[in-house]
C-alpha cells in the first residue's frame, strides 16, 4: 500500500497545476474591488491567484486585460442579480426599484467582499496616467443609469408613471443614490445604514415618480 502510494506520489508530483480561469478572475476580482486597479501590482495578483505571471499573461495579455475581465466578472455575477429585480413582471414600477435597491445595499455590505460598487470604488482611486480604465468604468456608470432609464421607459408606457415625467432625470437621480451609498458603504457604514438611506428614497418616492416639472 505504501509503495503504491509512493508511486502515485511521484507520478503526480511533476504534473503542473491545472490553471482555473474562473478562480483566478474571482480572486483577481477581490483584489481590484479592494485596492483599486493602480493599488493592485501583478505580484499581488501572482500570490493571490496562485498562478505565475506568464500563465496570467498569456491568458489575460497584461494587467489591463485581467481587470477588464474581472470587471466583466464583476456585471455578469453581481450587476445581472441586481438588474434581474428590474425585469420582475409581478412588480409594480416602486416595488421593483425598492427591490433594486434592498438588492443593492444587501450587496454593497456583504462582509465576504469588499464593500460598495466595483465600479465606483476602482474609479475613485485613478490617476491622470489610466484614461483607459477611466473610460472603461465610466461607460459601466452610464450602462447602470440607462438600465434604470430603460426600466422607468418600459414602466411609463405602461401607465405606471405620468407620460410628464423625464425618465432621464429620474435615472440621473436614482444614479446618485447609488454612488453616494456605495461611497457610504466604503466609509463603513452597515446594511441597517443603507436600508435606512432606501427608507427614505421611497418615503418620498410619490413625489419623484410624479414629478412632472422634471420634463423640459
Amino acid at each position: 500500500m505504501t509503495q503504491m502510494t509512493d508511486t502515485l506520489n511521484r507520478k503526480t508530483r511533476g504534473r503542473p497545476k491545472v490553471f482555473d480561469r474562473n478562480d483566478a478572475l474571482d480572486k483577481a476580482l477581490m483584489l481590484f474591488w479592494a485596492h483599486g486597479y493602480e493599488g493592485t501590482s501583478l505580484s499581488d495578483l501572482v500570490n493571490a491567484t496562485g498562478a505565475k505571471a506568464p500563465t496570467l499573461y498569456a491568458e489575460f495579455e497584461n494587467k489591463e486585460g485581467l481587470f477588464r475581465a474581472a470587471m466583466q466578472r464583476y456585471i455578469d455575477t453581481f450587476s445581472a442579480q441586481r438588474n434581474q429585480v428590474l425585469s420582475d413582471e409581478t412588480l409594480d414600477v416602486k416595488a421593483a426599484i425598492e427591490a433594486y435597491f434592498r438588492a443593492t445595499a444587501a450587496c454593497f455590505t456583504e462582509c465576504d467582499k469588499p464593500a460598495g460598487c466595483f465600479f465606483i470604488c476602482t474609479s475613485s482611486a485613478l490617476s491622470s496616467g489610466s484614461d483607459e480604465i477611466a473610460q472603461m468604468l465610466a461607460k459601466q456608470h452610464h450602462a447602470q443609469e440607462r438600465a434604470l432609464q430603460q426600466f422607468l421607459d418600459v414602466r411609463q408606457q405602461r401607465g405606471e408613471l405620468p407620460q410628464c415625467a423625464n425618465s432621464g432625470t429620474l435615472a440621473s437621480y436614482l444614479a446618485c443614490v447609488l454612488q453616494g451609498m456605495s461611497v457610504r458603504a466604503r466609509e463603513g457604514a452597515s446594511r441597517d445604514d443603507l436600508d435606512g438611506i432606501v427608507d427614505t428614497q421611497m418615503a418620498i418616492w410619490p413625489a419623484l415618480a410624479g414629478y412632472c416639472a422634471l420634463n423640459p
